[in-house]
């Protein structure tokens, strides 16, 4: 598996560059990582499957900030134009009518109440720790970076797939109903990532910026994995759920 570190030090040509962005999705993209082979073979408890749920609203719910920080520190006005449909996708029309409130729906179809579930309380540490520093990087870095962070959605309608055609086969309790969510995202991220990525091989017009690209996108892989390492560690064999986080009991 590669580092990525001087992937860019003798400077890449656009094709090498987007080359190197989409072998950073097949070394470190989250579909690798054992809690998803777990949901996907059928092998994840339904407290596994909740807990999966609940922590991951807390990084749908961010999105739209973190895109809402992106938007406010872009100068061009057809950026912004395209850009802005990311907050709408998830947000809708009334703030309920988006891809937040069907993730929520998600939640609560797989028995788990839904104030609980928006007040990110039940989360665990680790999980809020993660989703604060992608919402930081996307903040502070240069907008370069974090539209390049952006491009794990080349990567999700892959797993969105794999992952709806075995929840569906080996969860009795799920339903396509409950995951209307992802009906709608395989369209929407290859969508973003087609203008995100045009976006990084037009600006990315030096070794250095490559360099950062692709750093930003190791880290956004980063973030997505630890989200999936802390799910594991508490609710997998060991069992090291911390104080305050969701346990089974609090499913009524």
């Amino acid at each position: 598996m590669s580092t990525f570190r001087d992937a860019a030090k003798d400077g890449l040509s656009k094709g090498d560059l987007e080359a190197v962005l989409r072998q950073v999705g097949v070394e470190r993209y989250h579909h690798l990582h054992p809690y998803h082979h777990r949901m996907v073979e059928g092998a994840l408890s339904k407290t596994e499957m909740q807990a999966w749920a609940l922590n991951r609203y807390c990084y749908q719910a961010m999105v739209p900030r973190k895109d809402a920080m992106i938007l406010a520190r872009a100068t061009d006005p057809a950026f912004r134009a395209a850009w802005r449909m990311r907050i709408e996708d998830h947000d809708g029309d009334d703030g309920w009518s988006g891809g937040i409130a069907r993730w929520l729906h998600l939640a609560t179809s797989l028995g788990l109440d839904a104030d609980s579930v928006k007040s990110e309380r039940l989360a665990l540490p680790a999980t809020r720790f993660a989703v604060g520093a992608y919402l930081t990087f996307c903040t502070d870095k240069t907008l370069l970076e974090a539209v390049a962070s952006s491009l794990t959605e080349m990567f999700s309608p892959a797993i969105i797939g794999e992952r709806m055609s075995a929840m569906l086969a080996r969860y009795d309790y799920v339903t396509e109903d409950t995951l209307a969510y992802f009906k709608h995202r395989p369209k929407q991220a290859s969508r973003d990532a087609d203008f995100a990525l045009a976006y990084v091989l037009d600006h990315a017009d030096t070794a250095e910026r490559q360099q950062a690209a692709i750093d930003a996108l190791v880290f956004k892989c980063d973030i997505l994995w630890t989200m999936l390492d802390v799910l594991q560690h508490a609710y997998g064999e060991d069992g090291n759920i911390p104080p305050g986080a969701f346990r089974p009991e609090h499913v009524q």
